[in-house]
């Protein structure tokens, strides 16, 4: 195991046009990846039902430690499905192999892996056809599944309201529908015709095969799903009307999964929010009001977190939850500071923040965790990002320049009036508060006189006196 790692942390970036074809076949293991469970007895063993799985990853490109962090990544959303990691394995590749993702002479290497563990699934780290899925499980003879099916499941176990429900739902159906297999009799056609024996009405015809009888009914059900989230967006649009309505800014808490964006929320606002050390422990937007040191009233939502090579069925069927992004006026990507590469986080949010067009919203580098963090890649970040913020969510160091830059970067009021407010009318005194930036205000006998920048709602109300 020491010789393998030993090795593998001298060997340089791949160089397509260079690769060495031992070492391009060679499947090696990766050290420090298995949490076998010690000490259970099988009756315990029985009753928790983990999954006992081997990795396995192709490495085409970038560093020794770019492959390792990805399958290290892979282990811990295989852990925060509810498995048992017991070996993890990389090959390195110009390209995955179209049949057997690994290649096929090492498909019987992979095999021994798994019967020397007892594993009984194969996590890929990537997608896989479903050709390869089912080479891979013919020649292992057990279950494989890829990372677009593993970060399925997260979502799928961690959903809790009806949309975030209907939502995962909608997208493990759309990855389903292209990977349906048969197996023996299902895929015979349904009787037709004569061969119908005499069931007479509506069970003559041409039939149809076990494959195509269940993906009519897939389609169907992402049909009912679609208009469930259609009816169920409809109430979202509503309370953000109304917060555009009253002109409140809209901030938007987004960054990679597990970078601590939920403490970041509690932290600024109280929240109470659900805090764990998992990958996608946050499914379900939550939206909290708060206020600028000077009274200004402004919404805090947290985010769904992100991941590399998030499935592009989870970006199509989270839209509605993902545009609270697009829509907010101000981004804080919350980034985890104490993970080894934190810039290629970076990127992979930005990746889908180009998929629902929110790039071209105002965005702080909130780096988080800045009692853990590696004072060098801290460096790297804040040098490389020049709108960064250094915080601890659970500390509180930081905290208070983040505020200052949130108020900042706030949205201005548009217009500018000089009114005097009776003392009657006290709410709408109340409203420039919340929602304006006062630059005078005096106390004269006629009322509160009011120079202020504030919304044109409130503008033409207050003109009107």
């Amino acid at each position: 195991m020491s010789d393998r790692h030993e090795t593998s942390t001298s060997r340089p970036t791949v160089d397509d046009d260079s690769l060495d074809l031992a070492e391009r076949n060679s499947l090696r293991r990766v050290a420090g990846l298995s949490t076998e469970l010690q000490d259970i007895t099988e009756v315990e063993y029985r009753q928790l039902r983990l999954e006992r799985v081997v990795l396995v990853g192709v490495w085409t490109e970038g560093t020794t430690e770019d492959a390792e962090n990805s399958l290290t990544e892979l282990k811990l959303l295989a852990e925060t499905a509810g498995s048992d990691v017991l070996d993890a394995l990389i090959q390195r590749r110009q390209r995955p192999d179209p049949a057997t993702y690994v290649g096929r002479g090492k498909v019987e290497e992979l095999r021994e892996a798994v019967e020397a563990t007892g594993a009984d699934t194969i996590i890929c780290d990537g997608e896989l056809a479903p050709s390869q899925l089912r080479n891979l499980e013919d020649r292992t003879k057990v279950k494989v599944v890829d990372r677009t099916a593993l970060i399925l499941d997260i979502f799928a176990q961690h959903a809790k309201s009806a949309e975030g429900k209907a939502q995962v739902e909608l997208a493990q159906l759309q990855y389903q529908t292209q990977r349906l297999r048969g197996w023996g009799g299902n895929l015979s056609r349904q009787a037709g015709g004569r061969a119908a024996g005499g069931e007479g009405i509506g069970g003559r015809g041409p039939g149809e095969t076990k494959l195509e009888t269940d993906r009519r009914r897939i389609q169907a059900k992402m049909a009912k799903l679609r208009r469930e989230l259609k009816d169920l967006r409809v109430t979202r649009d509503i309370k953000k009307a109304q917060r555009r309505r009253h002109d409140v800014p809209a901030v938007a808490i987004a960054g990679y999964t597990n970078a601590g964006k939920s403490s970041l929320l509690n932290r600024l606002t109280g929240a109470g929010v659900l805090v764990e050390d998992a990958l996608f422990a946050t499914l379900d937007p939550t939206t909290r009001r708060t206020q600028t040191s000077d009274g200004r009233i402004y919404t805090l939502s947290d985010t769904v977190g992100f991941v590399r090579h998030l499935p592009h069925q989870l970006v199509e069927a989270f839209r509605s939850t993902l545009e609270e992004v697009a829509d907010a006026d101000l981004v804080l990507h919350v980034v985890d500071g104490s993970h080894p590469d934190p810039a290629s986080q970076i990127a992979a949010v930005r990746e889908v923040f180009a998929d629902i067009d929110a790039l071209h919203v105002p965005e702080i580098i909130v780096v988080n965790k800045a009692d853990q963090a590696d004072p060098l890649v801290v460096k790297s970040v804040l040098a490389a990002e020049p709108h960064a913020v250094l915080v601890s969510a659970h500390t509180g160091e930081g905290i208070d320049e983040l505020l200052s830059a949130i108020e900042a970067d706030l949205p201005r009021p548009a217009t500018l009036v000089d009114v005097v407010v009776p003392y009657a009318r006290g709410d709408l005194l109340s409203l420039v508060h919340e929602t304006g930036e006062i630059e005078l205000l005096d106390h004269v006998a006629e009322g509160s006189h009011v120079i202020a920048r504030v919304p044109k709602d409130l503008a033409h109300q207050l003109e009107s006196l």
